[in-house]
Parts: structure tokens; sequence; C-alpha cells
């Protein structure tokens, strides 16, 4: 979690620098166009936005750097997200509860970036992604851990990553699509759905720590 909320004081300040106007305006554009369910090439966001494309390069040398910065922007509060509670349960629902509005309301930003996350899969597969570099998703691993972290007292560390894991498939925009897109579900309802699995999970990990400690088989 220190090193996201360094990241996110790092481009504070670079927001600030004398080159602040054009890099926003590259941001906006991108975040504009990716709101509209399209996953951006740096070349195209340059057009779209009246620069020249040696000029977008510079601030942003590839699609995979465009795309995190526009995904670490729609995330927002959600990257410095922090809890004094010492209850891990009590935590998850935190930061369920501040963290899946903001998920909802960037959904479309954050499905083009999975988008190109599985385009680069499938490049990968083929053996055809070449230099582009990889698109890298996993800021939902160290905020799941931050969340959990009072767990480490009470249970082994591999049964607290497990659960982390566990976790991290009802904690991003695949909940969304599962959720809304396959099932139907309204924004509300699958956030309820949501934040009822996730307390299920918390409960069933501890329970099963306490059943292992009593030498207990249920």
């Amino acid at each position: 979690m220190e090193v996201l909320r360094q990241q996110f004081e790092l481009a504070e300040e670079a927001e600030r620098g004398p080159r602040a106007r054009t890099r926003r305006l590259m941001l906006a554009t991108a975040s504009r166009l990716m709101q509209a369910g399209v996953t951006p090439s740096v070349s195209e966001v340059a057009e779209a936005a009246g620069v020249s494309r040696a000029t977008a390069y510079r601030y942003f040398p590839s699609q995979a750097a465009l795309v995190q910065a526009v995904v670490d922007e729609a995330l927002g509060p959600i990257l410095t997200w922090r809890s004094d509670s010492q209850c891990a349960e009590q935590r998850i629902a935190e930061l369920f509860e501040s963290s899946l509005p903001r998920l909802e309301q960037f959904e479309a930003t954050f499905k083009a970036a999975l988008k190109l996350s599985l385009q680069q899969w499938a490049q990968g597969q083929a053996d055809a992604l070449g230099n582009e570099p990889q698109f890298k998703r996993g800021h939902r691993v160290e905020l799941l851990r931050q969340a959990l972290a009072p767990l480490k007292r009470e249970l082994p560390e591999k049964r607290v990553e497990r659960l982390a894991q566990a976790l991290s498939l009802i904690f991003g925009v695949e909940m969304l699509i599962v959720l809304k897109d396959i099932w139907g579900l309204e924004g509300r309802e699958a956030r309820e759905v949501a934040d009822w699995a996730a307390g299920a999970l918390v409960r069933a990990a501890i329970a099963e720590g306490e059943n292992r400690k009593t030498g207990g088989t249920g």
C-alpha cells in the first residue's frame, strides 16, 4: 500500500509541473474514449486531443502506459484506501463499500482496460506481442492484503493469502461483468451480492482457522 501511495503522490506532483496541461488534456481525452468503450492507442488519443504523435509518446511511450494512467486516475481514492479497524471483516466491508461504487462509475473504463489485457494475452499466446510493454493489473492484490492484515495474527500466512485470492474474484470489474451483464442485476443488487459474498468468505476462513486450532472437523 505504501508503494501505491507513493505512486499516487508522484502522479499528483507531476500534474502540477509545467507540462501538466498537455498531459491532462491527453488523459482527459483517453478517459473520454475509454468511458465510451474504446481502448485507444497513443496515436488515436493524440489525434483526438489535437496533439502531435511525437509529443504524445513523450508523455505515454506505450498504450499500456496510457491505459495504466487512465485506470489509476479512475481508481482515484481507492488507491489510497486505509482503515483503522483491527477487524478484518469490517475492513473488507469498508473496502468494498468505498470501492464498488467507484468501480461501477468507471465501469466502461475498466472494461476497456480489461479488453487490452485480454488482447495482449492473446497476442502473447500467438507470439505476436513483439516489444509492446504489457499492461499490468494488480492493484486489488495490495488492497486486499492490506484489508486482511489483522488476520495474520490469527491465521497462517498461506491461508490469509488464499482468502485474498478468493476475494479478488469479486473485487473488480469482473464482478460487474458477471452480475450485471450475465445475471442482469442492477448496480445496487450487484454490490449487495459482492458484499455478502465477501463477508461469507472472511467468516468462513476465520471459522476454518478456529476449527483447526480446536481440532474440529466442521
